[in-house]
């Protein structure tokens, strides 16, 4: 197994902390969870949705918006299958506004071999890690054909074992507790496909929609945690079959994942997550559940967030510790920007900074959220890294949104990951690492020089991320 020579440097990262010993204001930018586009004109409303058999495809109702079922696959010049996965009409939000019509859609997509995936900047060597351990993060508001070609193509080629999927309870609930979009069909067609396609499927619930809380155009909880425990009882009615996991929320430690009536820290986490898991527990008995994965960040009251170590304690003192439960995992962030894998807090290096603080250092973050873990008597319990990753902005025609994004190469994103998935394996504690993201980037972000882009493993105009490349070549 490969050795990695691991050069320690300092970096900027992508949302800007308060460091340990004194409080700073900070800029808080990193993996928030995106707005899902909704359309222009009202869309039909589906009150119900049938249950479906593990081995069958939902079939799309034939009102389903085209602008969620057309699309042409196209082949790279390359040779590569490349299908019209972010092109110019595609927009996550909040800029996204696309106008439905009517149209028929098919059953299901028709069959295309798989071509060749030609490996064009392979790593000298990568290391043999278990594909059932590691998964990707897919934006899945697509329509079927590109879903199909997501999935079966540009994922299965990698050999993850997981793909996650975040569930906008705003985007698929939004008009009431009874009322369901188009858009929840199609995500539960899709959810389908991932399942059936051979992959494991694990689903983080996000985003009260605004009636079912006391604030609009933010993002928060509900006022009634039994709303969301509500919501997830009826999506795991819809696709509990084909779901492997659930996570539930996402970043609550950061105030704009936080507005609403809900306590902000982690006895108000608490307060939705007890009914949560009690609606998981009464679909099923084991499916792992996971926290929600909190932000690596300090204690800034002026711009909203809290200390994620200090966090995760509240939960604990807040009842989490009382859990007796072998499936249920504790969720983390551990993002390390510019810093490698392997580095320790604190480096530092001239004319660089954002490297004194251990929030910034990927293997600081889990071997202090393992000893907060071991301190509540979770030993035995594991930690899902539902987010993780490096970025750069190497070969992308502008100014990166942090200067710390420059400091780290194509290679060095796949050497980083890789050995960061490698660092996951070798511990038993460590479950399922989910890589953020595969396809988040498009145009309209590239021009708003949005920091996702940096992240995204396919990027309009520009070849594939080195990173594909290294984890479809390497050993199984």
């Amino acid at each position: 197994m490969r050795q990695f020579k691991i050069t320690i440097f300092a970096v900027i990262p992508i949302f800007l902390f308060a460091a340990c010993a004194r409080l700073e204001p900070v800029r808080i930018v990193v993996s928030a969870t995106p707005h899902p586009p909704t359309a222009t004109t009202e869309a039909t409303l589906i009150p119900t949705v049938d249950l479906v058999q593990p081995t069958d495809i939902v079939a799309v109702p034939s009102d389903t918006p085209t602008f969620l079922l057309s699309s042409t696959p196209t082949e790279a010049g390359d040779g590569r299958f490349f299908g019209p996965i972010v092109g110019d009409d595609y927009t996550p939000p909040p800029t996204s506004s696309p106008v439905p019509t009517q149209s028929p859609a098919p059953e299901q997509p028709s069959p295309t071999p798989i071509p060749e995936i030609v490996i064009t900047t392979p790593l000298a060597s990568v290391p043999t890690l278990a594909s059932e351990q590691m998964g990707i993060q897919l934006y899945y508001n697509v329509d079927i054909n590109t879903w199909w070609q997501l999935v079966t193509v540009r994922t299965r080629a990698t050999g993850v074992g997981w793909i996650k999927m975040q569930a906008s309870w705003e985007f698929l609930q939004p008009n009431g507790p009874n009322e369901f979009e188009t858009t929840f069909r199609l995500f539960q067609s899709h959810v389908q496909r991932a399942n059936n396609e051979g992959f494991n499927v694990l689903i983080s619930v996000v985003k009260a929609p605004d009636w079912a809380r006391n604030t609009v155009d933010a993002d928060g909880p509900p006022i009634d945690p039994q709303l969301l425990a509500n919501f997830i009882t009826f999506l795991l009615g819809a696709v509990g079959e084909q779901t492997s996991a659930i996570e539930i929320w996402n970043e609550p430690n950061l105030q704009r994942e936080w507005v609403g009536g809900l306590q902000f820290n982690g006895a108000g986490y608490m307060e939705i997550f007890r009914p949560a898991y009690d609606a998981v527990r009464a679909f099923s008995p084991t499916m792992p559940i996971v926290t929600a994965g909190l932000a690596p960040t300090g204690t800034n009251p002026e711009l909203g967030s809290i200390d994620d170590r200090l966090y995760l304690q509240q939960m604990y003192d807040a009842g989490l510790r009382d859990y007796n439960d072998p499936n249920l995992a504790i969720g983390i962030h551990p993002y390390s920007w510019g810093n490698p894998p392997d580095a320790r807090c604190c480096n530092n290096v001239a004319n660089r900074g954002w490297d004194d603080d251990p929030h910034f250092f990927f293997m600081n973050t889990i071997e202090e959220y393992r000893d907060i873990m071991a301190r509540n008597g979770w030993a035995d319990n594991q930690m899902w890294s539902t987010e993780f990753g490096w970025a750069t902005w190497s070969g992308i025609p502008s100014e990166p949104p942090e200067v710390w994004m420059t400091y780290n190469t194509p290679e060095q994103q796949a050497e980083y990951t890789l050995r960061a998935f490698e660092i996951g394996q070798s511990r038993d504690y460590m479950g399922p690492m989910f890589l953020w993201n595969l396809n988040f980037a498009n145009n309209t972000l590239l021009e708003e020089r949005n920091e996702m882009v940096g992240y995204s493993l396919f990027i309009p105009d520009l070849p594939f991320r080195p990173l594909y490349d290294a984890l479809v070549a390497r050993p199984r």
